[in-house]
């Protein structure tokens, strides 16, 4: 669903940010510039991460298939985002706009249009080294089976606004974390620091995630969440943010309550925090996996997020199946009227 907001205009890619994601240079892979660089701190003296963020991007969360290196080099990128950038704004030539819900470009959510800090891996994916999300164990798909089954008995997806899913409805979106995934648009996060906490405002949904950075104990195992419950600490540079007690009733790819999110946000720039996350569910996947994902800088504030459940959009999806059925039921009887 839509939200209303862009916090930043105007094409902002630079590819000498992009050169962050080779080898040697970004941070954690031996030297470079982000090595060098000291967070400016808290009055408390924590690094400060705190500002608006964007962790927008094209870099595909999996490697694609048939592409076997790691990363591309400057002018495969140049010329993927160049292509990008010349089909999203395709769509506002007459007669060609594929969703006449919103006009991307209009708004500013395109993404050719956001603060976006590139590298150049072929996959948002590290871990495993192929860059690809590891196959779903038979724990996961009996599962997902499952799942599938009980909705089919519901009637499908399409049925009533309560079958379907919970970013459909616009109640809960995978955007907002653990772990926070970028989308198409409404990528922006708001980091807010107090002693003692650190505060995380998705721009999507508007959920704000207060973590906690005491020693307080670990959540009980039968206290679930549906976005689990989370605890910080530093490690030198780094925020810690330790992630479980998912429910799944909202589950991250076809995650388990079994889930646990291990987030690392580390400022190598004044514009730019590298944050990466590592998932662990062995009610899902037989080994963890870890992404790597850049974020930028963006100019605040965040605005409305427009979606909420009961908009037009589920509305008139809804619509547009009971037209469906009408059209399939009078199709049969006039079949039978041959």
């Amino acid at each position: 669903m839509l939200g209303r907001t862009l916090v930043t205009f105007g094409r902002t890619v630079v590819l000498a940010a992009a050169v962050a994601g080779v080898p040697g240079v970004a941070a954690g892979q031996g030297t470079g510039a982000a090595q060098d660089y000291t967070a400016p701190r808290t009055p408390d003296g924590q690094p400060d991460l705190q500002g608006f963020w964007s962790n927008q991007t094209y870099t595909s969360l999996e490697r694609p298939d048939g592409v076997t290196a790691a990363y591309y080099t400057p002018e495969e990128v140049a010329a993927r985002e160049s292509g990008r950038a010349t089909r999203e704004s395709a769509q506002t030539d007459p007669g060609t706009i594929p969703d006449v819900h919103y006009d991307f470009t209009q708004f500013g959510l395109d993404r050719s249009q956001s603060a976006r800090a590139e590298n150049l891996r072929t996959s948002l994916i590290v871990d495993p080294s192929d860059g690809k999300i590891p196959p779903v164990n038979a724990e996961g798909q009996r599962r997902a089976a499952e799942r599938a089954d009980a909705q089919e008995r519901l009637g499908g997806r399409w049925d009533s606004a309560e079958a379907n899913q919970l970013d459909d409805r616009c109640i809960m979106m995978v955007p907002a974390g653990p772990p926070m995934m970028n989308s198409g648009y409404n990528s922006n996060y708001h980091i807010v620091q107090a002693p003692g906490y650190v505060m995380i405002l998705a721009e999507m949904i508007h959920d704000a995630r207060v973590v906690p950075l005491d020693d307080r104990e670990a959540p009980a195992a039968g206290l679930s969440q549906w976005v689990g419950l989370s605890r910080g600490h530093w490690e030198g540079e780094t925020l810690v943010v330790e992630s479980s007690n998912f429910n799944a009733k909202n589950p991250f790819r076809g995650s388990s309550e079994r889930m646990t999110v291990t987030e690392r946000f580390t400022r190598v720039a004044d514009d730019r925090i590298d944050y990466r996350f590592t998932v662990n569910d062995p009610g899902t996947w037989d080994q963890p996996w870890t992404v790597e994902m850049p974020m930028q800088r963006s100019r605040g504030p965040l605005f409305e997020f427009a979606c909420h459940e009961g908009n037009y959009g589920l509305y008139n999806t809804l619509v547009g199946a009971r037209l469906e059925e009408q059209q399939a039921a009078e199709a049969a009887e006039q079949g039978r009227g041959r």
